[in-house]
């Protein structure tokens, strides 16, 4: 079997690639890694490590963290490293032609969804937004986004309840789980990549913060995913009294004559009308106050004037 021989070196920045890169550690022999700059972060603005360097200093390992992958002196001190597989989990930089040949076996990529079902930056958020299934692939990386050849892939259905942030735990050791055992066969030539079926591809772009302002002209059933698609980034918000109101969970239930925009009460909970029924807030936070239940929020404010009385149907 594979192991300690194989000398790869690993490229990831943010949580996601935490579970991958220490299952490498354990299994095989991680010779450097390759992360982001440290930089400013948070409200103060305060000089951050990426999580990847700050675990990679745990294990004692090499970390390498160029500004570009353009520049020739980091393109050398990779190449110092003499890896015979890349391992790539979320970096958060394009790879070009001469970092994916250099090493004997290629650049391996942990990508967050089916391939090539969400392609993109966001794939784990337009996941929970649009679809009932999503999972990992292992995938050999070529010049394009997300358009190289499949090694293996793993499902898992994303339940009612699931954000986004949970769904990225789980495919994040999903991916570091298949990843330790896939690479073994495919070092040994067991597993064949498998090119990408390009007319099923679709794109998950970068999301914006604005991205999360919600519009009532869409069905309450999409809006209450949306809430969980975008938790906890970018965030979903409306505005309210001026202001912006953060809604970080939410339910659709059946109204035949909603109004989009219309302020309801629903089980003592805020609600607004939509394109098509009823969203009713079931955790929010008002500019300059902690988060609350929906009833609290409610009971706080005497600025959400009920427009209508509204019940379950």
């Amino acid at each position: 079997m594979v192991g300690m021989d194989l000398r790869i070196v690993f490229m990831g920045s943010p949580d996601f690639s935490l579970p991958t890169l220490t299952a490498l550690t354990q299994m095989f022999n991680v010779v450097g890694v390759v992360t982001q700059p440290d930089r400013p972060a948070g409200r103060g603005r305060k000089i951050q490590s990426p999580p990847v360097k700050i675990l990679a200093q745990t294990f004692g390992l090499p970390v390498l963290q160029p500004i570009s992958l353009k520049n020739p002196e980091a393109v050398e001190q990779i190449q110092a490293l003499s890896p015979e597989v890349i391992v790539v989990a979320a970096f958060g930089q394009i790879l070009k032609q001469n970092i994916l040949q250099m090493p004997t076996y290629g650049c391996i990529n942990v990508h967050a969804s089916l391939l090539p079902r969400w392609r993109g930056a966001a794939p784990v958020q337009a996941a929970v937004l649009h679809d009932e299934v999503s999972g990992v692939t292992i995938m050999k990386m070529d010049q394009g986004l997300d358009t190289g050849p499949i090694l293996s892939q793993r499902s898992t259905p994303i339940t009612d309840e699931m954000t986004a942030g949970m769904l990225f735990d789980r495919l994040a050791q999903m991916g570091a789980d298949l990843l330790v055992e896939t690479l073994p066969g495919y070092v040994y030539g067991e597993i064949s990549p498998r090119p990408q079926e390009e007319a099923q591809a679709t794109y998950a772009p970068q999301l914006r913060k604005e991205d999360g302002k919600l519009d009532f002209n869409q069905p309450a059933a999409f809006l209450a995913r949306q809430v969980r698609a975008y938790n906890p980034w970018p965030g979903s918000f409306a505005d309210f009294d001026g202001a912006m109101l953060k809604i970080f969970r939410a339910h659709a239930v059946v109204h035949a004559h909603a109004i989009p925009g219309r302020h309801y009460i629903v089980d003592s909970k805020p609600a607004w009308g939509t394109q098509e029924g009823l969203l009713v807030l079931d955790e929010v936070q008002a500019a300059g106050k902690s988060r609350m239940g929906g009833d609290v929020f409610l009971h706080g404010t005497r600025d959400w004037i009920e427009e209508e009385e509204a019940k379950d149907e």
